[in-house]
């Protein structure tokens, strides 16, 4: 630990805490000063001198991530100000059960949501009429369980099959985008719609030809052009099936972009709601870091530097960043190499201290060996181990699908 002077406070540098001050406020949590400004207001409110962790500064290739983690924010009345037991029962990260408990119900859930998207598209292809009232429910069902424990959908969508792209996307899509909402304290009928929205996003790729589809390589111009029309025929569904407003932009509106370089319609910013810039984002990165036929997926903090680098252009930036805050840097189902060099799943995030989650660790990287599985509170006094990396499962052929299911699942 160093104790600094508040004029060499710098963004990315880990708080402790403050150990020198004229006025009464106190900083709420540890964390990452995220920006100058924040700085500047813990000036302005007395702090003189705090105590910083230097082996946690951020570096420059953690940036795009560190400007989301902001355990010390802008305002000095949301950072400093003591938390009352009351805020407990409003906070977006409370779990009102254990993941152990809620895994069950969430893998369930989840494969019953892949049934019926296995159900819609065949019928669509037999050309049969479709009654889409079922998405609602199962959009309800599924925000039942973030509230109860986010993290167990959380890391299910995480656990992606390379061969189920398809049904799976969109489900990842609805559960990323509930959690965000929930984050952003929504209410919930809206957090319905919009999730009832992502469950349908993608819909309209089923008119598209399966041999663009399902192709094991890169699109031509003219093949890419019959793709882009896939959110055109997105909307047209669900804008037939009287799912509301919300539902029927977020159909049709997740590839456009703010700067207006999107398709299908070339919308621009003034165009789009807060809803369908927020699928705009959870839709790319699921793409981003899903395993495909003809590509390895990117790991978490890879697909947020990229995210990042069309910020603000064509993400919206504030809902960018309360994307990664409520996900996480590494969020819950991604595979981390420890610097033990001990490999694990993250199975529980730690909001407080968004570095330190627990780890359920199964594998030794260096002796190239299964090891017992046990849970590591990185958060913990006791432990002094840390993350070193996101991992794919492919550097060390594990089979993540199976550790998950046998491992895991109850």
């Amino acid at each position: 630990m160093k104790t600094i002077d508040i004029s060499e406070l710098k963004p990315g540098m880990f708080v402790v805490g403050v150990t020198k001050q004229t006025g009464h406020v106190k900083v709420k949590n540890q964390g990452w000063v995220k920006t100058q400004d924040g700085i500047q207001h813990l000036l302005k409110s007395g702090v003189m001198a705090v105590e910083i962790d230097p082996d946690k500064t951020l570096s420059a290739s953690q940036e795009a991530s560190s400007q989301a983690e902001e355990s010390v924010s802008g305002e000095p009345e949301q950072v400093l100000a003591p938390q009352k037991a009351a805020q407990k029962a409003r906070d977006p990260w409370h779990k009102s059960t254990s993941i152990e408990s809620e895994l069950d119900k969430a893998n369930e859930l989840y494969q019953q949501a892949k049934a019926l998207q296995q159900k819609t598209f065949s019928d669509l292809k037999e050309g049969k009429q479709l009654d889409l009232s079922p998405f609602q429910d199962t959009a309800s069902g599924l925000i039942d369980s973030v509230f109860r424990n986010q993290d167990a959908l959380a890391c299910i969508a995480q656990i992606k099959e390379k061969d189920a792209y398809l049904l799976e996307h969109s489900i990842n899509v609805a559960i990323l985008v509930s959690i965000l909402a929930k984050h952003l304290s929504f209410e919930r009928d809206i957090i319905e719609q919009v999730t009832t929205g992502a469950l349908l996003h993608d819909i309209g790729k089923i008119q598209v030809p399966d041999e663009i589809l399902h192709k094991p390589g890169a699109l031509s111009p003219d093949e890419y052009e019959q793709m882009k029309l896939h959110a055109h025929y997105s909307y047209e569904i669900v804008s037939g099936a009287k799912l509301g407003k919300i539902a029927t932009e977020i159909a049709g509106f997740h590839h456009e972009r703010l700067d207006g370089s999107g398709y299908p319609f070339a919308k621009a910013a003034d165009e789009l709601s807060q809803y369908a810039r927020m699928v705009a984002i959870v839709d790319s990165y699921d793409a981003i870091t899903a395993d495909r036929v003809y590509k390895t997926g990117k790991t978490p903090v890879a697909a947020f530097k990229i995210l990042r680098e069309h910020v603000p252009h064509h993400y919206d930036e504030s809902l960018f960043n309360a994307f990664i805050q409520c996900i996480g840097v590494f969020p819950v189902g991604t595979l981390v190499k420890l610097k033990s060099q001990r490999v694990g799943i993250i199975s529980q995030s730690n909001p407080e201290t968004p570095l330190q989650p627990v780890v359920k660790v199964f594998y030794h990287a260096k002796n190239m060996h299964y090891t017992e599985v046990r849970d590591i509170d990185l958060s913990s006094k006791r432990v002094e181990d840390e993350i070193e990396a996101a991992i794919k499962p492919e550097e060390f052929s594990l089979n993540l699908m199976k550790f998950f299911k046998h491992s895991m699942l109850p």
